[in-house]
């Protein structure tokens, strides 16, 4: 079986991430712009409040036995200090039922 991981991180670690899952053995991933808000609400400045930030979601598929590793890159790599901060963002964990190579129709 495969696990599916959902990183939403900050975009300017986007770069330091996806060199380590590299690294790290893991080349294939999705990269895609999100916006969204955890459960700080967003952003205050002032008056205003930025209830929508931008963000990456990186789309990565793993062996079971390789989640842990994956998971503990990404942490790594995606924290901003060394004991992380609000709005570094979140990793969902889920396992993959089933893949099929698109060009050949062959199940994964």
């Amino acid at each position: 079986m495969s696990t599916m991981i959902r990183a939403i991180l900050r975009p300017e670690k986007t770069y330091i991430v996806m060199k380590s899952l590299l690294d790290a053995g893991f080349p294939g991933m999705t990269k895609m712009d999100v916006f969204g808000r955890g459960k700080q609400r967003g952003l205050k400045v002032g008056e205003i409040t930025y209830d929508e930030l931008p963000k990456v979601l990186l789309l990565v598929v793993v062996p079971d036995a390789d989640k842990n590793t994956a998971v503990h890159t990404i942490i790594e790599a995606a924290r901003t200090s060394p004991k992380g901060s609000f709005g570094d963002g979140k990793i969902f964990v889920s396992q993959l039922e089933e893949s099929y190579t698109i060009s050949t129709g062959t199940k994964d």
